[in-house]
């Protein structure tokens, strides 16, 4: 039997708890406000440590320099990012035909698996649905044989499938809850023991629990593609709230602020250095909440990339079969 890789996504990624959680657990507005925070302090550092920044601030006119690009580079960033989320939410787009060929699909795959759990329908609600198969993958696994191989394979399934069904309870679609439910049970290794046990040995019940979990794999992809196409819809509306105040501040500071309308200190930094680095911080803000969410959604794709029995990770793969 190959080695089981780890259970959960944070553990198959290697990376820290603290990191795993500001890349995908995070909420987006929280870490946005913290990488704001962060910005700021650290121009707010530079300043005190830097001699004579004031000096530096008040000679020649690095203040407009600065805030002339800010405002450019917001107006293109913000143009950019609307285009490109709006070519990739075009592929929902499309004629009748084309819609109705992915509703048959859409139909014929529901029917599959309303065949597989013996109902008349499966679940319209994604959480529902999903908890579906992951309670047809146990029980198919407790079916079993108790014995060597098959009997970790079911172990693994049974425990995986039992820890996404409770973080699927009171999970709603639109939020990551859902998504990082399932994203934590491994069905690509499961499905290769288990078409790999099957070809070794026979049985049913494993041919069954191949077909439960060849089924659960395109229906994660499928929620994991509307989840994404979610997040980018939040992610402009982010950003196009946080472009106007940037803009609006940028320029402000551009026409207004000078050496000789801010004067004075607080708490030894120069004035003028703090007002320019909080009007840098919201300068930023459309970039900080564009970082927020692609990181999210980098990570995400870049853990799924495979569907079906394809092991992308190392691990240690047992060549028997």
């Amino acid at each position: 039997m190959s080695d089981r890789p780890a259970d959960t996504m944070r553990e198959r990624a290697g990376r820290s708890t603290a990191v795993a959680y500001l890349l995908v657990d995070a909420d987006r507005r929280v870490l946005t406000l913290g990488l704001a925070l962060a910005v700021f302090l650290a121009l707010v550092g530079l300043a005190a440590l830097l001699p004579d920044v004031g000096g530096v601030l008040r000679s020649g006119d690095p203040i407009g320099t600065l805030f002339q690009a800010l405002v450019g580079a917001t107006v293109t960033g913000v143009t950019l990012v609307l285009t490109l989320n709006q070519v990739v939410l075009s592929q929902e787009l499309g004629a009748a035909g084309d819609q109705r060929e992915r509703m048959e699909g859409a139909l014929a795959f529901r029917d599959d698996v309303a065949d597989l759990l013996g109902e008349p329908a499966a679940p319209a609600e994604p959480s529902a649905f999903l908890r579906a198969l992951l309670d047809a993958a146990a029980d198919r696994a407790g079916r079993l044989d108790d014995s060597g191989d098959t009997e970790r394979l079911a172990a693994s399934v049974r425990e995986d499938a039992a820890r996404a069904t409770d973080a699927l309870e009171g999970s709603t679609f639109g939020t990551f809850d859902v998504l990082s439910a399932v994203l934590d049970f491994n069905y690509s290794w499961k499905l290769y023991e288990a078409r790999r046990l099957e070809a070794r040995d026979g049985g049913t019940a494993l041919a069954e629990l191949a077909d439960c979990l060849a089924l659960f794999g395109p229906a994660r992809e499928h929620f994991k593609t509307l989840y994404v196409q979610s997040e980018l819809i939040d992610l402009s509306r982010a950003v196009t709230a946080a472009a106007l105040p940037a803009v609006v501040v940028a320029v402000t500071v551009l026409a207004f602020v000078n050496g000789t309308t801010v004067t004075g200190s607080v708490a030894g930094v120069d004035a003028l250095a703090l007002v320019v680095a909080g009007g840098v911080t919201v300068s930023l803000a459309p970039f900080l909440v564009l970082l927020a969410y692609v990181v999210r959604i980098a990570t995400i794709t870049g853990r799924t990339l495979s569907i079906g029995p394809f092991l992308l990770r190392e691990t240690d793969r047992s060549v028997d079969a």
